[in-house]
């Protein structure tokens, strides 16, 4: 849970040159910008691909695990801790598994909180609780600081080539000073509302990439166990109403039993607990919802926890005691 690297003397470490903002660039190109990051580092990395930075722009980094060499090659300044990135940097950025990693990030001893001072922006990048993003962003605003929730959708594919969406809740003024910033990690930047509301819209993501894989798998494990060719089933509902980007990249996963993680099971496990204890807090029923967690849980029961997500077919098909793929009798 801990993302703070302990009590370490950061005295010594340099301040970084003032940069000049030139006449006309946006805020983007001149701000002094600081990444803390507990997992994937190297994909996150991406999301600001390496191209972009350039001698007008300051980069500070920190992770607890080994900065990849990409990253220490760069012209980013590594740091020592949270807090030491918070010191350093205008806006701060975060991703981080899960709620109690983000609160950790913030206020723990060395977090980043310890070293903001007024006028600086805090951008939480993690996938966590709308509720406690409420919580998180008032204590941040009483130091002075402004906060945006800002989860992402678009895998690594995005990641790497700069296409996420990302879906920010925070004031208007706010996601204008940092949309420059967005926009080097996506396309589809979209202001849903107020704290949390970005949290909320990356929740209702979840749900519906979960009951699409879901509702693919049963469709292609149907069409196999009929005696059909699932991946031509596949590529004849690509031309027609059923078509999506779940069918297209992970039917064709399902059908080549290709189930690397692009993103892991135990990460939409965590999505869709965030989906139903929120649910359950409103009053709001979500049973299909439920169903599809269910089937990651049987996956995990059987050691998948790891396996990407479209793996959900394979809790199905020990209901259905076939495979896709499996040759009739």
């Amino acid at each position: 849970g801990e993302v703070n690297a302990g009590d370490i003397d950061i005295e010594g470490l340099p301040a970084p040159e003032p940069v000049e903002p030139t006449k006309g660039a946006s805020l983007a190109d001149h701000v002094q910008i600081g990444f803390s990051y507990r997992m994937h580092f190297e994909d996150q990395w991406h999301k600001v691909r390496l191209s972009h930075i350039s001698p007008g722009r300051t980069f500070f980094v920190f992770t607890r695990g080994k900065i990849p060499q990409a990253v220490a090659a760069s012209s980013a300044t590594q740091c020592t801790s949270a807090r030491d990135v918070a010191e350093h940097a205008d806006i701060i950025v975060l991703m981080v598994p899960d709620t109690p990693d983000v609160e950790a990030a913030l206020f723990a001893h060395n977090g980043i909180a310890a070293g903001l001072t007024p006028g600086k922006v805090v951008v939480d990048m993690s996938s966590i609780s709308p509720i406690a993003t409420k919580t998180f962003a008032q204590k941040i605003n009483a130091l002075g600081c402004d906060y945006l929730d800002a989860p992402v959708s678009g895998g690594q594919v995005g990641a790497k080539n700069a296409t996420l969406s990302i879906m920010v809740g925070g004031s208007d003024a706010t996601f204008e000073r940092v949309k420059p910033l967005f926009e080097l990690m996506g396309k589809n930047i979209t202001l849903v509302g107020g704290n949390g509301d970005g949290q909320t819209a990356k929740v209702a993501n979840q749900i519906i990439v979960a009951l699409n894989i879901e509702a693919v798998a049963e469709a292609l494990l149907f069409a196999a166990k009929a005696g059909a060719d699932p991946a031509r089933v596949r590529q004849a509902l690509m031309g027609g109403f059923a078509s999506s980007k779940v069918l297209e990249v992970h039917g064709e996963r399902m059908v080549k039993r290709t189930f690397e993680p692009g993103f892991r099971i135990e990460l939409h496990q965590k999505d869709l607990s965030l989906a139903l204890s929120s649910a359950r807090a409103l009053g709001v029923a979500l049973p299909n919802t439920a169903m599809a967690q269910e089937l990651f849980n049987t996956c995990a029961a059987h050691g998948g926890k790891a396996w990407d997500h479209s793996a959900m077919v394979r809790a199905l098909e020990k209901l259905a005691n076939f495979e896709i793929g499996q040759k009739l009798d």
